[in-house]
Formats: C-alpha cells, structure tokens, sequence
C-alpha cells in the first residue's frame, strides 16, 4: 500500500485497474508495433490496417485505466480490523 498527500493509505500498484491498463497497454504496444512493422494484410479486412487501429485503440484505453486509478486512488481504511485465523480455517 502507499500513502497520498492526505496521508490515507491506498491500493497503490495492486489497484486491479493499474494491472488492467498495464496489460492494455503492453497489449497495445505489440499489436501497434505489428501494425507498423509487418504486412497490413489490408485485403482481408477490408482496406483497414487492423492491428494499427487495434493497438491504438488499446494504448487508450490502459492509459484511460491508468489515469482514472491516479486521479480517483482507492483509500483503505485505517481501522480495518484483521483475524488472525481466517474463519475457514478455525478449528469447531
């Protein structure tokens, strides 16, 4: 967890929407990258360089995701009280 100017702690890195725009991106960049370098294959899908737009399309979107995880951080309580035996596992 991380602490923001407020000093609340926050999901920080382990935010789901951090990981969801990391693999977006990283899935953006190859994709882009096979759109620019490789064949466009443009009869197949009908005049459109699909991978380039494809790509693009998910560069946006994890950078979507990544921005609205840094704006709007998740605050975890402070007074979230913990067991030290999950209940699935207390002996009855």
């Amino acid at each position: 967890m991380s602490t923001n100017k407020t000093g609340h702690h926050t999901a920080g890195l382990l935010d789901i929407r951090n990981i969801i725009g990391a693999l977006l991106g990283i899935y953006g960049v190859i994709l882009t990258l096979l759109g620019i370098l490789a064949d466009p294959q443009e009869d197949k899908t009908g005049g459109i360089n699909a991978n380039l737009w494809a790509g693009l399309a998910l560069l946006v979107a994890g950078a979507i995701f990544i921005a609205w995880a840094k704006l709007r951080p998740v605050e975890v309580p402070d007074d979230v009280q913990t067991e030290e035996t999950p209940a699935h596992m207390e002996a009855h």
